[in-house]
């Protein structure tokens, strides 16, 4: 076999191991429960969150899925959407301490949704929206522990809490981050049909451009290999005759 031909060989492999590497990192972050709109401004109102729960195993479907949501700082006026083949089962918990809002004062708020009856099945996703009356306005983030069943009796829990300046946990817990900001800013607090609308114009935006340049960085890092190689070769076939 000629050198040209084992340079190519060889730089090849490398660049197809370094694909690998860069896609099964990309699988693995794509494989989190996450909430979406991954943010809100504080108090927003009527509008909606979405969980979105993909299956990441390869001989099992997702059965239920259990999200919790946080009662020290409640989210109002919670409703569930039908969701066909699921069944949603709505918990309420008295408050510890009431919130007093336009309409009078809330005792109760919704602190568990389970959806079962259905099946995620491997290499899918499923979303399940929640709508919201209100969102509080005395944090800045809120997060959604989740549980994921599967057939095979497996759960694996969403609930582990980031922290800051530490690399992202095994299964972390989906937030919502709760913005704040003064009338002009772009960081004004939005109501909730601007910051869907704000949403759905970005994320398809910046998911295209993000995923666009990884591909044109990896496409360029393989035949930068390859014409390396071919590279290597040409010069020792010259000093060799």
């Amino acid at each position: 076999m000629s050198s040209t031909h084992t340079a190519v060989r060889r730089a090849g492999a490398v660049a197809a191991l370094a694909a690998a590497g860069v896609l099964t990192a990309a699988g693995v972050a794509f494989a989190h429960v996450t909430v979406h709109p991954d943010s809100y401004a504080k108090g927003a109102t009527d509008g909606v969150l979405t969980f979105r729960v993909p299956n990441e195993e390869d001989t099992a479907d997702t059965t239920k899925v259990q999200v919790f949501l946080p009662t020290d700082h409640p989210v109002m006026g919670v409703l569930v959407t039908r969701q066909d083949g699921w069944t949603a089962k709505v918990t309420t918990t008295r408050l510890k301490t009431p919130v007093k809002t336009d309409d009078g004062t809330i005792t109760d708020a919704v602190s568990q949704i389970t959806w079962s009856g259905g099946r995620i099945r491997s290499g899918e996703y499923q979303d399940f929206d929640v709508a919201f009356g209100q969102l509080p306005d005395d944090t800045d983030q809120l997060g959604f522990k989740t549980l994921q069943t599967y057939s095979d009796g497996k759960v694996v829990r969403w609930i582990e809490e980031p922290r800051k300046g530490a690399e992202e946990p095994e299964s972390p817990v989906p937030v919502l981050k709760l913005t704040a900001g003064t009338a002009g800013d772009e960081n004004a607090p939005m109501t909730a049909s601007s910051s869907e609308a704000k949403a759905a114009d970005e994320a398809p935006n910046s998911d295209s451009t993000a995923r666009g340049l990884g591909i044109a960085g990896l496409v360029a890092g393989v035949m930068g290999l390859v014409a390396a190689g071919v590279a290597i070769a040409r010069g020792r076939s010259a000093r060799s005759s």
